[in-house]
């Protein structure tokens, strides 16, 4: 947390140390972001670099990747950055290299989709901790939950080797990991399913893998998130407390969708969402928050109400300098939307990556102004 004499925006440029690895220079992270800018075999794409080392020089103080697929069958849209192969080493280390040559930390966030990888993408029907019709998911066997951390394990290598500061697991939002988590998509009865020690247990295993392979210097981010996908706001909770005493992360990162809402269990009535989750012991691990974080102000808030770090991503995509622009005027007011294309692209966007923004509703504007 800032120091108490700091002003409300000085404290996002704090620098901030971790457990394991090297210090963040303030409290701004890029939020993973999906751009389905990279190559279709998976392999970064100059677009995708020109995007990412963008927001590092314009100050934030770690830039993570859009969530980088850790098996061929785990990709969840088109465009998406691979760490499934030696074959994408090449640019991942291109990037982490243009990256960190701006004074920010290179992270890569590692994800397999799961039951929503699209059966057209991948070429098969997707797979899932048990069967799914809604999604033509077919269950994992043992042997492939085993394949399945020792890759996430294997993605994070690559990292490393690509020299990357660290990765984040992507727990959240419903990819395969989330869908171990959730008692209501997770039907198995053998040790990774039915209580959650047991839905929990890859997670806790890829974590301790990853330590293991990477070693004590480098930096260990996860990602939940609390509510949909048959989550339960408690368990997320505690799970969330529990693995902050374990010494296997040296962050956890809450994607809350809005961080100023309110719980939707009605056991929580009357607190926001992010404070169940500031109330916790952290023992060093670092807590922070993403979910429409746009302005300094709002920024601030969320430090002061006791997170150590925000993921900014929309705000990121207006402005690959907001940190520098928060910076050198604290009153900075982000664009209003929608904007136009010319806007984007003037900000790094590719034509992909402008093409998938233009579906999100109110985002993108007509060119005349």
């Amino acid at each position: 947390m800032p120091d108490a004499q700091q002003s409300p925006i000085q404290s996002l440029f704090q620098p901030m140390t971790f457990l394991h690895g090297p210090a963040m220079k303030n409290r701004l992270m890029l939020a993973p972001l999906t751009n389905l800018q990279s190559h279709v075999d998976g392999t970064l794409s100059e677009d995708e670099h020109r995007w990412l080392t963008l927001r590092a020089k314009g100050g934030f103080g770690l830039t993570m990747t859009c969530a980088a697929h850790v098996q061929r069958v785990g990709q969840g849209f088109p465009g998406q950055l691979g760490i499934w192969s030696d074959d994408h080493l090449e640019g991942l280390t291109r990037l982490a290299a243009g990256i960190k040559a701006h004074d920010s930390l290179a992270v890569v966030q590692l994800h397999h989709a799961g039951m929503r990888s699209p059966k057209e993408i991948i070429g098969q029907e997707p797979v899932c901790p048990s069967d799914n019709a809604e999604f033509g998911a077919v269950a994992l066997s043992p042997d492939a939950v085993e394949a399945l951390r020792d890759d996430f394990i294997a993605g994070a290598v690559r990292a490393r080797k690509a020299g990357f500061d660290g990765i984040e697991i992507h727990g959240a939002h419903g990819y395969v990991l989330c869908q171990f988590l959730s008692s209501e998509i997770n039907q198995r009865t053998d040790r990774w399913g039915g209580s959650l020690e047991n839905r929990t247990r890859l997670i806790d295993e890829i974590l301790v893998g990853v330590r293991q392979a990477c070693g004590d210097d480098f930096n260990i981010g996860l990602r939940l998130s609390p509510e949909r996908f048959g989550l339960q706001v408690a368990e997320i909770r505690d799970y969330a407390e529990r693995v902050m005493a374990s010494g296997l992360i040296d962050y956890l990162d809450m994607s809350l969708w809005d961080s100023a809402k309110a719980p939707e269990d009605p056991a929580f009535a009357g607190q926001s969402l992010m404070s169940i989750f500031t109330a916790l012991p952290r023992h060093g691990v670092r807590l922070g928050v993403a979910g429409k974080i746009m302005t300094p102000a709002r920024a601030a808030q969320a430090m002061a109400d006791g997170v150590d770090f925000v993921l900014l991503g929309r705000a990121a995509i207006l402005h690959h300098d907001w940190p520098d622009l928060v910076q050198a005027d604290p009153d900075f007011k982000p664009a209003s939307l929608p904007v136009t294309r010319a806007h984007l692209e003037a900000e790094g966007l590719g034509p992909a990556f402008l093409d998938y923004m233009a579906t999100w509703k109110g985002f993108v504007g007509e060119e005349a102004a």
